[in-house]
């Protein structure tokens, strides 16, 4: 697969792995809630980051061995649309799949949420074979 080797080896500017860590330090709510049923691999055994460096983008979640790529968006995405189009397929072309999720449905219903994303980690971990 072309993204197993996206975070080996990738040569991160030093000022994006600080404002990775910074990110991770002032989660937005939305985040956090997530974070909370994806840490510690409780989702099937998957080990998720957050805030990682792809590219020179810094990715909400990310599962090395799915291939998956998490964003959840806020307000702010409905005015950089077209932006994250672009991002979405500069790091699809590595291979990856992007999954983009409202704030919203993460505080209505994480248990959908949660299935949604078992659901794509599941069937990328197929594709991958």
């Amino acid at each position: 697969m072309k993204g197993k080797q996206i975070i080996a080896g990738q040569k991160v500017n030093p000022i994006k792995q600080e404002r990775a860590k910074q990110l991770r330090r002032e989660m937005t709510p939305a985040e956090k809630k997530l974070w909370y049923y994806l840490r510690n691999n409780q989702l099937n055994g998957l080990h998720f980051r957050r805030q990682q460096v792809i590219d020179g983008f810094i990715a909400d979640f990310y599962c090395h061995d799915a291939g998956v790529v998490i964003e959840v968006d806020g307000g702010i995405h409905e005015r950089q649309r077209e932006y994250d189009v672009e991002r979405d397929r500069i790091i699809s072309s590595r291979g990856l799949q992007v999954i983009r999720i409202c704030n919203e449905e993460i505080q209505k219903d994480i248990y959908q949420v949660m299935q949604r994303i078992r659901e794509v980690c599941e069937s990328a971990k197929q594709i991958q074979g």
